[in-house]
């Protein structure tokens, strides 16, 4: 909410924004926006079950290893749950995928629609313990066949998401979201249970002092990668070493950095 006033009078929420780009796009018919107000229910319901985690008995391990051979938390299940259901009802989805689940998960024939949806419903599930960041992350395609939704609806290349987005639970919940036309960031306010636009257009700066990796896995970078940051960890130029300020941003559980290891590499140029 706007700082001068109690009250916005022109706020701009996450569901008037999805609304307004919609009525741009050439062809739109509101079923992604649909889709995204589903997928945003979803979240506001994983955020108040995070923040609910302890007192509701909703931490530690459910007993079972996802796909990727993570440890299933008690709320990897229910955010799990929560999205694949919201996301049928939402009656835009042909077929998802979820890190936690083996197969594809298709969409009853009496809720289909033409969007595919691959999320990882709660990453970084290693953290909820210690109540560090964890976040929610998605990305949306149009389906490519006709009949029954296969895997190949699901595995497309990168350029053909319609919308990308990621939700941060920590301080504030945070969805971050693309259709394409730039980035903006969007702050949940408790107090109306809608997203604000918060920081528009956002864009990586093409010069900065933070590197941001998961080391951990240093031993699988190509030998080039390992060079440059030695460079920058360990200048040789004793006259600009002063001017340097590299900070890593880690979370160790059980061994592993958790969060970003989906980033396995994201360098910001010094």
């Amino acid at each position: 909410m706007s700082d001068q006033s109690a009250f916005d009078t022109d706020v701009w929420t996450l569901t008037r924004f999805v609304i307004e780009t919609g009525r741009q796009a050439k062809g739109a018919t509101g079923e992604l926006t649909q889709l995204i107000n589903s997928i945003l229910t979803a979240v506001k319901a994983i955020s108040c079950a995070v923040r609910k985690a302890g007192l509701a008995h909703l931490q530690g391990l459910a007993g079972s290893v996802n796909v990727t051979g993570d440890d299933v938390k008690k709320l990897d299940v229910l955010s799990n749950v929560l999205m694949i259901n919201m996301l049928q009802a939402s009656y835009s989805t042909c077929c998802m995928v979820s890190e936690e689940n083996k197969e594809l998960i298709i969409t009853p024939k009496d809720k289909r629609g033409k969007y595919v949806v691959c999320f990882d419903p709660l990453d970084g599930s290693s953290n909820i313990d210690c109540l560090a960041s964890i976040g929610t992350i998605f990305a949306i395609y149009k389906r490519v066949t006709e009949g029954e939704p296969t895997d190949k609806d699901a595995l497309q290349a990168g350029n053909n998401i319609v919308c990308a987005g990621y939700t941060l639970y920590g301080s504030a919940t945070l969805v971050a979201i693309s259709t394409g036309a730039g980035l903006n960031f969007f702050t949940l306010d408790p107090a109306i249970g809608e997203f604000i636009l918060t920081e528009r257009n956002v864009k990586i700066k093409p010069k900065g002092k933070i590197y941001s990796l998961n080391e951990g896995y240093a031993k699988y970078f190509h030998p080039s990668i390992n060079e440059y940051l030695k460079h920058k960890k360990y200048p040789r130029d004793r006259v600009n070493l002063g001017q340097l300020s590299c900070r890593m941003a880690t979370q160790f559980t059980a061994g592993n950095m958790v969060f970003l290891r989906k980033l396995q590499l994201l360098i910001w140029k010094l």
